[in-house]
């Protein structure tokens, strides 16, 4: 049950190894693909290792987790990650390396994620992004997402206030439900029209 191995078309969606150090490096070192992201782009190879240890190693430890490596079938080679956290919110996020965006790889990857989680018996996902990168929201509505609020916070540790837009995918039918809890923690909230 935790980040079982996934095939699609052009993918394979696997858990990150230690021999993944150089990869993992490449996604996570470029400033453009994670200027949205909660976490500094990495210096070296330390901070990689470090970043596998605590966000990788750690979730494969426990009982479940979904937090895969994103690779081209052609040399399973990770060019970005997808994941769903298993706290209440349970988090969908994703992220993949610039010269492979366009071509539809992250909403291949997230359909299959979430066709796991949903057979997994997860009842619902969550995901958010910086109303300054519309494209994240992009991805999320392609995979059947739907927007449900926006709301600001003092994001850290870039410590900079950021307008989240807040989407959510029920996954057992229950199509009222809505994840209230950013909504509830923050001061500024509101329903963007037209979205």
């Amino acid at each position: 049950m935790n980040t079982p191995a996934l095939e699609t078309e052009r993918l394979i969606l696997r858990k990150f190894t230690e021999q993944d150090m150089e990869a993992l490096f490449l996604i996570l070192q470029d400033e453009e693909v994670n200027r949205f992201l909660p976490w500094y782009p990495v210096k070296n190879m330390e901070e990689a290792k470090r970043f596998y240890e605590e966000r990788y190693a750690a979730k494969y430890a426990q009982p479940q987790a979904y937090a895969y490596a994103v690779c081209l079938k052609a040399d399973d080679y990770p060019i970005g990650y997808i994941k769903v956290d298993m706290e209440e919110h349970h988090d969908f996020g994703y992220g993949l390396r610039k010269e492979f965006w366009h071509k539809g790889i992250v909403t291949e990857a997230a359909k299959a994620v979430i066709k796991q989680v949903k057979k997994d018996g997860l009842s619902y996902i969550t995901a958010t992004h910086d109303r300054n990168n519309p494209r994240s929201g992009g991805v999320m509505r392609n995979v059947g997402m739907k927007y449900q609020y926006s709301y600001e916070e003092q994001w850290q540790p870039k410590n900079i206030l950021v307008t989240f837009r807040m989407y959510q995918l029920n996954l057992d039918g229950n199509e009222s439900r809505v994840y209230k809890k950013y909504w509830d923690t923050s001061a500024v909230h509101f329903i963007e029209p037209n979205l």
